[in-house]
């Protein structure tokens, strides 16, 4: 079972990285380079909003050092005063590389404390907003596997500690201060908790960043993850939401977030977010984006950049 689970992920990694970047690149090349028109850059400031992946990739040799981390709830029975408003309690904590293989294909790995979760991630960028075209759209398959001790026999073959997430990122820049995206995605879990759920789920995104000014950004994101989830659950699951503040400071990229789920990877708090904005479940969190160049060009235009 697991053999055919990630001969399916290798078999999208390869479409991904051949034919895309080959064929794909070249015909989106010949759109967006004829006559020299411009494309636009920055649509994003970083590879993540708040919650959600942006269509942003990596520079070329570049590698990405993310550390994000989800504080426990503000108010409710689990917070309050007692763990200073979820400051004492750390739901989780992700840290990962992202290494940019070309400026359009980033190849991502890291580790989550929920579940002690392993993650690989690829993402391509397919269009390049500009003149020629009205957005910018990009391809994200990402593989988790769960490491922590099997505790009710709930793993009973070693493929069921893995999952899959399929996202398309579409996103537009209106201006230097708006942008906006769209995810449509679906997710894929070997082991559910709940008899009524479905192993497969739908989902779709919205997501934001309106510019305050040089250093600062209001951003957003919404995921729908309840879309062909049956209404007879034992649990009650939340749709995750998530706002906060995203400053700029010449080497790294802050993000102060607040958001209902506990959890970071896509694969974790699509599927078990259960906490709600209503009830105290709203928590503290932040991720931190340091850019390294890991290769000097000869030619100054084309110098790696903290971006």
């Amino acid at each position: 079972m697991i053999h055919k689970k990630f001969k399916t992920l290798f078999v999208f990694l390869g479409i991904s990285s051949s034919v895309t970047a080959q064929d794909t690149d070249s015909l989106l090349n010949q759109l967006t380079d004829k006559n020299n028109e411009e494309t636009v850059s920055a649509t994003f400031k970083s590879t993540r909003i708040v919650l959600s992946q942006s269509t942003e990739t990596q520079k070329k040799y570049d590698l990405n050092l993310l550390i994000g981390h989800r504080f426990g709830d503000i108010g409710g029975d689990f917070g309050g005063s007692h763990t200073l408003y979820g400051l004492d309690v750390a739901t989780d904590l992700y840290i990962g590389l992202d290494y940019g293989v070309t400026d359009r294909f980033t190849v991502g790995v890291g580790r989550s404390k929920q579940d002690e979760t392993y993650n690989l991630f690829l993402k391509h960028k397919l269009l390049q907003q500009g003149k020629a075209l009205p957005i910018s759209a990009t391809a994200f398959v990402q593989g988790a596997w769960v490491t922590r001790e099997d505790n009710n026999n709930e793993f009973k073959n070693t493929g069921d500690r893995s999952s899959f997430f399929f996202q398309a990122l579409i996103a537009r820049k209106f201006s230097n201060f708006l942008s906006l995206q769209l995810s449509p995605g679906y997710l894929v879990r070997s082991v559910i908790t709940d008899p009524a759920d479905e192993k497969g789920l739908f989902v779709a995104g919205i997501a934001g960043r309106l510019k305050l000014n040089k250093r600062f950004s209001l951003i957003a994101d919404y995921q729908w993850s309840n879309l062909s989830r049956s209404d007879k659950l034992t649990n009650t699951y939340y749709n995750p939401l998530g706002v906060g503040i995203e400053i700029e400071t010449g080497g790294h990229v802050f993000a102060l977030n607040f958001m209902n789920s506990p959890f970071i990877l896509e694969n974790n708090f699509l599927a078990n977010t259960q906490k709600s904005w209503t009830d105290g479940g709203v928590r503290f969190g932040f991720t931190m984006s340091r850019n390294f160049g890991l290769h000097k060009s000869k030619n100054p235009d084309i110098n790696s950049k903290i971006y």
